[in-house]
């Protein structure tokens, strides 16, 4: 049975997931970590362990997209995430509360709430990205990544601004209620985009595929790994995301100890990298779109080019802090931003086009396997990116050397990456291979 396309208007239903999902992680991973830090005085490493745990429990997306596999569907995994997504969102918001009173009590809720958290994020959104790899066309494969990355963007924006006024006067019961009903209006918008988007495999098909074509999980994700183009990818995927996420905590930090930008400054100065971000999409939208027919490159050159911009850049930021104050700040960083925006979404637009590429219903191990890389890697960029600038401060007694070094030490991971990315082919050495039909029954596999 061949795959049903979709058009403009399913892959901005599709976006729709990404939305909703946005709205509820904005909550968790920044609402929550305020009210945890500043007005229940909790030292900031507990919300930074949450939110590393919810990361860390990604790991498991190989076996969520496993799942996903054996049942021929993505919408009942994607439905069942945001479920997870949601009702994890209304518990931490909850054991938050709780803590003001029980601490002990509402950091092990919350210990449980961040790891659903984590497991819904990773049910919900390694299924998506499946569905729109085997339902999108070639040609709008990247125009779509830059459609569902920037509503998810849209995503924060929205819920971070009408929570905000939402929230005030604020107490611990009104966090609760803006929490749930927040998650609430997520989960339906998510069930909404889904719902009829997806054709129901033929019973037969379906059957045979749960009962025979598929080994237990761990052979399932030993095969994957022998197929040397998702291999190599998953590689390029943690060592591109640990460089694009170490920036993420420092430079702010950076323009006021060096450059003496005012806390208002500095969050402007992040302003202007996220336009810059948005920009870098839409250049791999329109160059990769239907009216460029593939005339100004292709997802993985621009995954390559802004690898290699990306890295540049950062080179060029380090040697910025021993110039001071007449260097150009602001359009350096935005610049970086657009290196970022079109790496960024070149890479997922290369995910979707890689998914389908080696053994055949092996699409969501193979999704997983990258989106567990990209957790995994983003959760640890921004907590070494901190710990190397206050070790090299600690040890050279200087602020812009420390800074220059990590900035450097990052440039090179995206060099690394450029160099991991041209060697994945677009086509795996296994190509298409169906899988063979042993005795295998997925009922006792892990």
């Amino acid at each position: 049975m061949s795959e049903k396309r979709l058009g403009w208007f399913g892959i901005i239903r599709l976006g729709l997931v990404q939305t909703a999902l946005g709205a509820i992680v904005v909550l968790t991973t920044s609402t929550l970590n305020r009210v945890m830090v500043v007005e229940l005085a909790l030292p900031a490493t507990l919300p930074g362990v949450l939110v590393a745990l919810h990361y860390a429990i990604q790991v498991l997306r190989p076996r969520l997209g496993y799942g996903s596999d054996v049942g021929g569907q993505r919408t009942p995994w994607i439905i069942g995430g945001m479920l997870a997504l949601s009702l994890g969102a209304v518990a931490a918001a909850c054991a938050t509360a709780l803590m003001s009173v029980q601490p002990a009590l509402g950091i092990a809720l919350a210990t449980l709430a961040f790891a659903v958290i984590g497991g819904g994020v990773g049910a919900a959104g390694t299924s998506l990205l499946v569905l729109l790899a085997k339902q999108v066309d070639n040609d709008r494969r990247g125009p779509a990544a830059t459609i569902v990355w920037m509503m998810m963007i849209a995503g924060f924006v929205v819920t971070a601004t009408l929570a905000g006024h939402l929230l005030e006067p604020f107490s611990l019961t009104r966090l609760v209620a803006v929490s749930s009903g927040v998650a609430s209006l997520a989960f339906v918008l998510a069930l909404v985009a889904v719902i009829g988007i997806e054709e129901k495999p033929e019973p037969a098909l379906a059957s045979a595929q749960a009962s025979s074509a598929m080994p237990p999980f761990r052979e399932a994700i030993r095969q994957v790994w022998a197929e040397p183009a998702a291999r190599r990818f998953s590689i390029f995927v943690f060592v591109s995301m640990l460089a694009y996420s170490g920036q993420d905590l420092i430079l702010e930090p950076f323009a006021g100890t060096v450059f003496g930008l005012t806390p208002g400054e500095s969050t402007r100065l992040s302003g202007v990298q996220h336009a810059g971000v948005f920009v870098g999409m839409l250049l791999v939208a329109l160059a990769c779109g239907r009216l460029a027919r593939g005339r100004l490159g292709s997802l993985m050159g621009w995954t390559v080019g802004g690898c290699i911009a990306s890295g540049t850049l950062l080179l060029t930021i380090a040697f910025s802090g021993f110039v001071g104050s007449g260097w150009p700040l602001r359009a350096t960083v935005f610049t970086l931003g657009v290196a970022n925006g079109a790496f960024a979404v070149a890479a997922i637009g290369s995910m979707m086009a890689l998914v389908n590429d080696g053994r055949a219903a092996r699409e969501g191990v193979r999704m997983g396997l990258w989106g567990a890389a990209q957790a995994i890697a983003f959760g640890l960029g921004g907590l070494l990116g901190t710990i190397a600038v206050d070790l090299l401060r600690w040890t050279l007694e200087a602020a812009v050397p420390a800074y220059a070094t990590v900035f450097a030490g990052e440039a090179l991971l995206f060099f690394l990456a450029a160099a991991l990315a041209l060697r994945v082919k677009a086509k795996a050495s296994v190509s298409k291979v169906p899988a063979p039909v042993p005795a295998y029954s997925t009922v006792g596999g892990d």
